[in-house]
């Protein structure tokens, strides 16, 4: 059975096999050439004081690159789900050899479980190799621009893809099982996956581990402006420089009660903002004397843990809808 689900999946393990290659070719030919740039450009620009067209130059190299690249590890999951999973059990309901297989001496839940464990073996695997690839890529770009979490780029690198890969494969087989149709599995796993995704990106990421809270005193340079809200005009404030590469839910100027300034201490602190005259330097003295800022983040050492945390719940996902193809596979099949 495993010899003979190999041979019906082989041109897809060709055709990844060979996609990979082409991959690992070109970043191979354009990976040290950023690092060189990083090295001799990037690392020593605090001493030339060019950092910022030191990294202006570097981000801008190779960008069709840095594009498809990311775009082909964001896709190649939902590609695996809707192309290797979908049609690999609805295509045999379709032309109706599922029942040739079974007469054969081998039993429903062997027969899933080979296909299954095949597909989503290799569906990860080439999954994983080419998320490395860019990941390591990509490692100078990511040094420089500091924002591992946001939901792009957290979603193509490191581990993460892994679990996307094997979550789609098994949304696509089981879709494939339940509808019995190519065309219709491959539209659920394209809602799905996306679905999913998104509540897991939204909702679940940010609720993994508990975030810290710091409090960190008003400077010039946090300060950035003030928002005009239907309740009135609201501080806005960086911790840029302060908190590198970390995950920031919000970043509040509060007083030691919790509360933000009121409408008439910026009035009185900051008159600019309803006379037009400019002094944000004495602003700047009257918030820092009576508020700080409340930031909520994730810190740059739980970029891993969160990449664990994210691989498993999509890994168990993919069980999950394994185990339920194995019990929808022993109902009687007509």
């Amino acid at each position: 059975m495993i010899k003979f689900a190999w041979l019906q999946f082989r041109v897809q393990a060709a055709v990844a096999a060979g996609g990979l290659v082409v991959v690992a070719v070109v970043l191979a030919a354009t990976g040290p050439n950023l690092v060189h740039l990083y090295d001799t450009t990037v690392a020593p620009c605090a001493a030339r004081h060019d950092c910022s067209a030191a990294t202006t130059a570097l981000t801008g190299t190779d960008g069709p690159v840095q594009v498809v690249s990311d775009f082909l590890v964001l896709l190649i999951p939902l590609l695996i789900g809707m192309f290797w999973g979908a049609p690999l059990v609805a295509r045999e309901f379709e032309t109706g050899t599922f029942r040739l297989a079974w007469t054969q001496g081998v039993t429903r839940t062997r027969w899933l479980a080979v296909k299954l464990g095949l597909g989503a073996a290799v569906g990860m695997a080439a999954t994983g190799l080419l998320s490395l690839m860019v990941t390591w890529w990509s490692s100078p770009l990511d040094r420089v621009r500091g924002n591992l979490f946001d939901p792009l780029e957290f979603g193509v690198r490191g581990l993460v893809p892994i679990g996307y890969a094997a979550f789609a494969f098994a949304l696509g087989l089981c879709a494939g099982m339940v509808v019995r149709r190519t065309l219709p599995a491959m539209l659920a796993v394209l809602v799905g996956f996306f679905t999913v995704r998104e509540v897991v990106t939204k909702w679940v990421r940010p609720n993994l581990i508990a975030p810290l809270h710091t409090k960190l005193a008003v400077t010039a340079g946090s300060l950035v402006g003030f928002d005009e809200t239907p309740s009135g005009m609201t501080v806005v404030a960086t911790t840029r420089g302060i908190l590198p590469n970390s995950w920031v839910y919000s970043n509040q100027v509060v007083d030691r009660a919790g509360h933000a300034p009121t409408q008439a201490f910026l009035n009185r602190a900051c008159p600019f903002l309803t006379t037009g005259q400019a002094n944000f330097q004495a602003c700047t003295v009257h918030l820092a004397a009576r508020y700080h800022e409340l930031v909520t983040y994730q810190p740059a050492s739980r970029y891993w843990p969160l990449q664990w945390g994210e691989l498993a719940i999509f890994v168990a996902l993919a069980a999950a809808l394994a185990a339920g193809c194995v019990w929808w596979i022993r109902r009687p099949v007509s």
